[in-house]
This record gives structure tokens, sequence and C-alpha cells, in this order.
């Protein structure tokens, strides 16, 4: 994610205002990474998404998962549900981890509360197919998420992750 970005996530900036800025300053990032135009990299929706969740009073924040060796070569496994390589096989954790604010009516006297939120983020493209085990075990983690009072989503758009959260609220 650009520095940019970044900049516009941590203080509010909407993607409108964010887009005149970049015309202004002439910054001018492509809209894709290859293939047909019109089509969004799944970086470019996660920026989107980020920008949005943030407009909208939640926070997201990048969940790299992965294994490196140290300077010594011991294994060092970073990101949620990366305890053990079977693990990560079975279960594989959104690429966004954040809380959506969520206000509680009556029976919690109207206070907010901030709900665990997981954003699994696709190119513009992607389809959920039950034959891609990829998809599948990030669905697990999904349901995992939403068995415990969470939201998830698969979204491959700014505008399928507000429909999936405004769903969920």
């Amino acid at each position: 994610m650009s520095r940019i970005i970044n900049w516009a996530i941590i203080h509010g900036v909407s993607p409108q205002a964010l887009a005149e800025l970049r015309e202004i300053l002439g910054i001018n990032e492509p809209e894709y990474t290859g293939g047909e135009p019109g089509k969004l990299s799944e970086a470019r929706v996660q920026e989107q998404i980020r920008l949005s969740a943030s407009q909208n009073g939640a926070i997201l924040w990048r969940n790299t998962v992965g294994a490196l060796k140290d300077e010594r070569g011991a294994l060092i496994r970073y990101g949620l549900c990366n305890d053990t390589k079977m693990l990560n096989k079975n279960v594989k954790s959104s690429d966004l981890i954040g809380i959506t604010p969520v206000t509680i009516t009556e029976k919690h006297l109207g206070h907010l509360l901030g709900v665990f939120t997981a954003v699994e983020v696709k190119k513009s493209d992607w389809v959920y197919k039950e034959s891609d085990a990829r998809a599948r075990a990030q669905m697990k983690f999904g349901e995992i998420v939403v068995s415990k009072g969470g939201f998830f989503t698969f979204a491959n758009s700014k505008e399928g992750y507000e429909k999936a959260i405004t769903k969920s609220r």
C-alpha cells in the first residue's frame, strides 16, 4: 500500500478527496495491474476497502502471513493461523483483520462495541469456487469468525465489502 493511501486512512480522507488530491499532484497510479482494463488488482481493491472502512469508523490492518528463516536458520512463522504448516494449510486467515464499531441497543444500554472483522480481499473478477482449496481454507477461517460473533466476508470490490458489513450490522 502506498504512503499516500496510509496517510488517507489515518486521517479519514474520503476516496473522492484522495482522487482529487492525486489529480492535483499529478499522481496517476494505475487502477489495475495487467489483465483487462477495468478489472482491479487485489491491492487496489484492498486500498479501496480500507479507505471505506476508515470512513465508516472501522479499522482494518493488513495481516501478512508467511515464514522465513532468521539469521540462525530457525524458521519463524508469522501471521494469524500460521502456528504450524498444517494449521495454515487448513485454515487461512484473512488479508484484513480489524474492528467494526456497532452500537448495541437497549440490552447493552447503547454502548459502542467493537466487533472482530475479517475481510478476504480478491481481485475484482474473482469468483468463489468450491474446487479452490485455498478459498475453502479461507472460508473455514471466516466460518470460525462468524461462529464467534464476528464479521467475515470475501470482497472483490469496495461495494461488496460495504454491502456485507451493512448486512452484518
